[in-house]
């Protein structure tokens, strides 16, 4: 269902980084969402009120909060495919993450107002009535919202889409609390015993987390997250593919919205090779980086000393003494300045977010004894950097 949908309504579906396209996904499965949750409202509220149960009214106006964020998302799909103008010249995408928080606070609200009525509903309980059509219908409830948490976690993996995805884990925490109210019911049923207002309570708190969740996971873009691994491999991997780059660090990506990103990053050339030769070489990197993922990549070049006996050799020490520091820091912008009696080793050292004030100025002064150790001649001139890529998940 899911391709056959995007075959009919997304034009160039496979174009996955042009802004069209994504804009094309983004208002399909806003449809979707509308149609579908509009449908699974106006069921579950029929047949609450039928059966006088604030679990099911509570489902079903859960539903109705995703339909409006299914609207909202509507929108914000087709605002943030507006192209870059004079006053927003990386363009609309980050309308696509204020959207979504505007669904998270929505989605929030709802369940704060439901988790008043539950609490009302367990300190007046009202009698319930039961219907096997009505256990048969909630649990078709659930097997569309499966539908719908397939359907956007598979759109938002083929855009890397955060929304989506977000969407995608709201729709799964729908099947929870539908489940939750069908078991509700059927204790009633069978029992005779009214848990409906503690049922209330339960799908009341996971709407708040699902909204909770959600607004985690688009406000983190909005104030600037760090890359994920992966990016960054794929990125450093790609820069440094290229004949005449020797590695490349401080890889920094600004977002602008899904598919719409900024980077720099510094790409190591030969001090020996003619600089014309290697601005040529970044220039291509630059244009091919655009077509490749779609993306501004400024790069800065730095020369390093690649037959220099002398600069080496004390690159290695320094490169020991730092491992046996801490494995995790690497070190770049190596160069040496020589005197007679004491030669300067310059270089920035990239570290952890974990060290602080403290531990960082205890952690250069091992680095400057351990390297003194080796010889008395040498002094270290160290720059701390921090990393921009984020930690490995798992």
């Amino acid at each position: 269902m899911t391709d056959f949908l995007v075959r009919h309504f997304v034009k160039n579906s496979e174009k996955v980084n042009d802004i069209h396209v994504r804009t094309a996904y983004g208002q399909l499965a806003g449809i979707v969402g509308i149609i579908c949750n509009l449908t699974l409202f106006t069921a579950k509220l029929v047949i609450g009120v039928l059966l006088r149960s604030i679990s099911v009214m509570a489902d079903a106006f859960n539903n109705l909060s995703d339909a409006a964020s299914s609207i909202i998302s509507f929108v914000g799909a087709k605002l943030a495919g507006k192209p870059a103008d004079e006053d927003h010249p990386f363009g609309h995408g980050r309308i696509e993450y204020i959207s979504a928080c505007i669904v998270a606070f929505l989605v929030i609200q709802v369940g704060f107002t439901l988790f008043q009525q539950s609490i009302g509903k367990i300190r007046e309980p009202e009698d319930m009535s039961f219907s096997l059509i009505s256990l048969a219908i909630l649990a078709l409830s659930i097997g569309v919202k499966l539908w719908m948490s397939v359907f956007n976690r598979k759109l938002g993996k083929r855009i890397h889409s955060s929304v989506m995805k977000a969407t995608a884990a709201d729709a799964l925490g729908d099947v929870c609390t539908t489940a939750a109210t069908v078991f509700s019911l059927a204790v009633y049923g069978i029992w005779n015993v009214n848990l409906d207002g503690i049922v209330g309570l339960v799908v009341s708190v996971v709407v708040m987390i699902a909204g909770v969740n959600i607004a985690r996971e688009t406000l983190a873009p909005l104030i600037g997250e760090a890359i994920s691994p992966d990016v960054y491999k794929k990125i450093t991997s790609f820069v440094e593919s290229y004949d005449g780059i020797l590695g490349s660090h401080d890889l920094i990506v600004h977002n602008y919205g899904p598919s719409r990103s900024m980077a720099s990053i510094h790409a190591e050339v030969s001090n020996e090779e003619p600089i014309e030769v290697s601005h040529e070489i970044i220039d291509r990197i630059e244009r091919e980086a655009m077509r490749e993922f779609g993306m501004t990549l400024v790069i800065h070049m730095d020369p390093v000393a690649v037959n220099d006996e002398h600069v080496l050799q004390y690159r290695r020490i320094v490169d020991k003494v730092v491992k046996q520091v801490d494995q995790s820091i690497s070190i770049h912008d190596f160069r040496m300045v020589n005197g007679e009696d004491n030669i300067n080793l310059i270089f920035d050292a990239v570290v952890s977010y974990r060290y602080d004030g403290k531990q960082l100025a205890l952690l250069r002064r091992q680095i400057i004894d351990g390297v003194k150790a080796e010889d008395p001649r040498l002094s270290c001139v160290i720059t701390i950097d921090r990393s921009y890529m984020g930690e490995e998940n798992g």
